[in-house]
C-alpha cells in the first residue's frame, strides 16, 4: 500500500463521513443514488476485488500481530444490503479471524441485563474483525421508533425520562471511545437506501420464487413508519458520529457502489492501524537457522534442498534478465 493510494481511498470515502458535531438531515444530505468522485459501473471493474485483496493482506497481518480489534456495525432498512454487502465485501478474508454477530428481538436473558450488555457479549478479539449486522444503535433507532420496546427492558422509571435518547447517544459514544482506547477501531456503516429502491426489492422478493424467503409481511408493515425512521437516523448520525467512530453514509441503492464504498471505509480503517507481522528475536532466529540446516539436510538426491527458496531465486533471476534485456532495447 503506497501513500498515494492510501490518499485516493480517504479521498473517496470522505464524502460518506459524518463530521463530528453536524447537524444531520438525511433526506436532504445524503442521496442515496450518490456516485463519490463520479464513479460508474463500467469504469469501477476490479475496484472492489482490489479492495477484497487489500482487506485480505490487512486481516493476516491483523491477526498476526493481534493488538488490535476491529468492530464494524451495519445499519440499514430491510433491504439495505446489509447481507450482501458482508457476503461480498468480505470473500476473500480468513472466516477464522471474521466473526458476524446478527441481533434480533432481545432474549429473556438479555432483557434482564443492560441495553448493552449483549453487545458487549459478542465484540471481536484482538486480532479479529467483528460485524454487527445491525448493532447498538438498534436501542435508538428500532426501540425509539417503537417505544413500546422501551417498556420491555424494565427500566426503572427515572430511567424512561425525556432525556433518555440524548442519555443512550452520550452511553454510546463513551461506550465506543472505552473500545477505541482499548484498541478496537469501531467502524460505521450506515446503508442508505432510498424509499423506491426499498419497493423495488421488496416486489423483487415476491417475485422471484428462490426470494421468497427473504420476504416478510412485517417488512410492508415496518415501512409505514420510513418517516420516523428517517428522523430516528438524522439524530443519531448528528449525535453518535465522534472523530473516535464516526459514522459514514454509504449510498445504497447501487449494491455494486455500495459494496465498493464498505470495502473502502474498511480498508481505510485497517490502513490507520497499519498492523504489522511480528518480528522475532536473535535467538529465534538462531532456532530457525538450525531448523533449517536439519530440514535440508533430509532433502532426496536429486531434489532442491529448499524448494521455495529455490523457486523464489529462480524467479527473481528471470526478473532481473528481463529487466536488463528491456534497458539494452531502450
Amino acid at each position: 500500500m503506497t501513500g498515494k493510494q492510501a490518499r485516493r481511498i480517504a479521498e473517496f470515502i470522505e464524502p460518506l463521513r459524518v463530521r463530528p458535531g453536524r447537524k444531520v438531515n438525511l433526506a436532504k444530505d445524503f442521496d442515496p443514488a450518490f456516485r463519490p468522485l463520479g464513479l460508474r459501473r463500467k469504469n469501477s471493474a476490479g475496484l472492489l476485488d482490489r479492495g477484497i485483496a487489500l482487506l485480505a493482506d490487512y486481516q493476516r497481518r491483523l491477526a498476526a500481530e493481534n493488538t488490535h480489534g476491529v468492530l464494524l456495525c451495519l445499519q440499514a432498512l430491510d433491504a439495505g444490503g446489509k447481507d450482501g454487502t458482508i457476503r461480498h465485501v468480505m470473500s476473500g478474508v480468513n472466516p477464522q479471524g471474521v466473526h458476524v454477530e446478527g441481533f434480533k428481538v432481545p432474549s429473556t436473558e438479555e432483557l434482564d441485563h443492560d441495553y448493552l450488555w449483549r453487545y458487549a457479549c459478542r465484540l471481536p478479539a484482538r486480532g479479529d474483525i467483528g460485524i454487527f449486522n445491525r448493532s447498538h444503535y438498534e436501542e435508538v433507532l428500532v426501540v425509539r421508533v417503537h417505544p413500546q420496546n422501551l417498556d420491555r427492558q424494565k427500566l426503572p422509571q427515572s430511567a424512561k425520562g425525556a432525556d433518555v435518547w440524548e442519555r443512550r447517544y452520550r452511553e454510546i459514544n463513551d461506550w465506543e471511545r472505552y473500545l477505541s482506547d482499548n484498541g478496537f477501531s469501531v467502524v460505521k456503516l450506515f446503508l442508505n437506501l432510498s424509499k423506491e429502491e426499498q419497493r423495488t426489492r421488496f416486489l423483487k422478493r415476491i417475485d422471484v420464487p428462490e426470494r421468497n424467503w427473504k420476504f416478510s409481511a412485517a417488512d410492508v408493515h415496518e415501512r409505514g413508519y420510513w418517516d420516523d425512521y428517517q428522523r430516528a437516523f438524522s439524530e443519531m448520525l448528528s449525535a453518535t458520529s465522534t472523530p473516535w467512530a464516526p459514522w459514514y453514509v454509504v449510498p445504497a441503492d447501487r449494491k455494486w457502489l455500495a459494496r465498493i464504498c464498505a470495502a473502502a471505509v474498511l480498508a481505510h480503517t485497517l490502513i490507520g492501524i497499519d498492523p504489522q507481522y511480528p518480528t522475532v528475536s536473535d535467538e529465534v532466529r538462531r532456532d530457525l537457522a538450525e531448523a533449517r540446516k536439519e530440514l535440508e539436510a533430509e532433502a532426496p538426491h536429486g531434489a532442491a534442498r529448499d524448494p521455495y527458496l529455490a523457486e523464489h531465486e529462480g524467479a527473481s533471476r528471470d526478473g532481473k534478465r528481463a529487466e536488463k534485456r528491456k534497458k539494452v532495447r531502450a
